[in-house]
């Protein structure tokens, strides 16, 4: 089995950007928007988090879910990009 590309794309790139801007415009620590994922069922820890906003892990679908709904937006808007948010 090959090892899978960690290359982030542009989509990928939008999506942590976007994240990490809407945590700071709420006010959050890195900690507690990972807390807020956690406790809506997704278990994520602040080093997850920090990796997904450096763009150095994937974010997927079911994280995308979590931190958008924890973040009180749509999917939709952390894939559109920071100004549509």
């Amino acid at each position: 089995m090959t090892a899978r590309s960690l290359e982030i794309g542009p989509a990928g790139l939008t999506v942590a950007r976007t994240i990490e801007k809407l945590r700071i415009e709420h006010g959050l620590g890195q900690r507690q928007l990972a807390a807020r994922c956690s406790a809506l069922g997704r278990p994520m820890s602040n080093t997850m988090l920090s990796r997904i906003e450096l763009a150095k892990r994937r974010c997927d679908i079911d994280d995308l879910v979590a931190i958008a709904a924890a973040l009180q937006v749509s999917p939709a808007a952390l894939l559109q990009g920071p100004g549509a948010a």
